[in-house]
């Protein structure tokens, strides 16, 4: 039994760090201690609770994580810390002996956040204490479907990833692969729309993977969710190449409310460091659901991760990559350089990538995004779209994204507070002055 009386009247704060999943965890969170009574501290407000949902996707994501514990220990004095995520899972004796720790729950105990945060809460003074899970035990799943201060929904979901690239730790910070029923999905997406969500975007580790706990297909719950009224529009937030099946695609393509917006890792375009990773696809592969999306969908939005200077990555490997890349029709690279990961099996990889080399690599890579995306945007310039409209932050344009993902800007003058959860058709102009979006107007027909 959990005493709310504890919490009532207090405020919190809440930091995240890393993937959508993340975020989506932590507004769940916060709408749970939000129904016991709490508030969320504005900025300024000293804080009674702070949550840090954190990542360990590399050693800069590990430092970040550290900054922000230290940081919201110093501007919230006596406030009870809560330290979760995938860094509080690989490192909880570390994370538990940073002064001002109060809390730190691995992946089984996030699932009953709420309940370790009244027990510590009611009993303060106690010592700090960490839980952790080796890899096979991690078997919770925390349901979340939250939008926090975002207009869209994010819903989780899967959880884990049973891949074991030899780069990545994320398996063993969030256990197997495993899912909750489609049924289950469907009613928090139901909860969604009677809240007056109108897009949602699925996240997961490995979504795609889908149906490992329940034996249900991932094709099987688009099916579903593209059923469920009041939701416009669906986005799913990145799928495995060797998971994306022509079925899914084809589906999407004719379906009510599936976006034309794919995210798909390639991490590399060379087959030769693809093999070294132990990705599950080759380049044929990848280029292949690549044409089959722009062959159904010609005005998808295709995003794509790219990692460089992975060990074992070679000048030529590289370049590899670039002229795959250069050659295929995307939008956006999301492009992070290699981080050594404690306990992987790329350390075992002799050849060594340089700091240099990496930074020279990544910035290639993100001038051919910069090419590319803005490519992509110039030729909807004059053209009408209907764009789904968030609330803008104080002192910035309102904004919003079209079906293909295209950002929109919507001048000052036109811009209305209504406008914020409504989907609005517009007359898409030129680039902004950063050339991050388009600046659109009111299509008054």
């Amino acid at each position: 039994m959990i005493d709310t009386s504890a919490f009532q009247g207090k405020r919190a704060a809440y930091f995240t760090l890393g993937c959508k999943l993340n975020f989506s965890e932590t507004s769940t969170f916060g709408k749970m201690l939000q129904e016991m009574g709490v508030q969320t501290a504005q900025k300024g407000e000293p804080a009674d609770i702070c949550l840090i949902n954190t990542c360990s996707v590399t050693e800069v994501a590990d430092h970040k994580c550290r900054q922000a514990i230290h940081r919201l220990v110093r501007e919230n004095p006596g406030a009870f810390v809560v330290v979760t995520g995938c860094y509080a899972q690989l490192e909880p004796e570390r994370v538990s002996k940073i002064e001002g720790v109060d809390l730190v729950l691995g992946s089984n105990e996030k699932a009953n956040l709420i309940q370790y945060l009244s027990d510590g809460f009611v009993r303060r003074g106690t010592a700090s204490s960490y839980r952790t899970e080796k890899t096979k035990d991690i078997k919770t799943f925390a349901p979340s479907c939250s939008r926090g201060n975002r207009t869209r929904y994010f819903l989780k979901v899967q959880d884990g990833c049973d891949y074991f690239c030899t780069y990545c730790t994320i398996p063993y910070a969030r256990g197997f692969s495993r899912n909750p029923t489609i049924a289950s999905l469907v009613a928090q997406a139901e909860e969604a729309a009677r809240e007056g969500g109108k897009e949602i975007v699925l996240t997961g580790v490995n979504i795609g993977d889908f149906g490992k706990t329940t034996g249900e297909r991932f094709l099987d719950l688009v099916k579903a969710l593209d059923a469920v009224e009041g939701i416009s529009r669906y986005r799913i937030s990145s799928l495995e190449p060797d998971l994306l099946s022509d079925e899914l695609i084809d589906y999407c393509a004719q379906s009510r409310a599936f976006m034309p917006h794919y995210h798909i890792p390639l991490q590399s375009g060379s087959d030769t460091v693809l093999k070294l990773m132990h990705r599950h696809y080759d380049r044929q592969l990848f280029a292949d659901k690549i044409h089959r999306i722009k062959e159904v969908m010609p005005d998808a939005f295709i995003g794509v991760d790219v990692m460089v200077g992975c060990r074992g990555e070679t000048p030529e490997c590289f370049e590899e990559t670039y002229t795959f890349l250069e050659s295929l029709d995307v939008t956006q690279l999301h492009v992070f350089p290699y981080s050594e990961r404690p306990g992987t099996s790329a350390l075992s990889i002799p050849y060594v990538v340089s700091d240099k080399d990496k930074r020279e690599r990544s910035q290639r890579l993100l001038e051919l995004s910069d090419q590319k995306t803005h490519a992509f945007y110039e030729r909807y310039i004059g053209q009408e779209a209907e764009v789904l409209f968030e609330k803008a932050p104080r002192g910035r344009a309102m904004h919003g994204f079209t079906k293909n993902y295209i950002r929109v800007e919507l001048s000052p003058s036109e811009a209305r507070e209504e406008y914020d959860n409504q989907l609005i058709n517009v007359v898409l102009g030129d680039f902004n002055r950063d050339k991050s979006a388009l600046l659109a107007s009111l299509n008054d027909k």
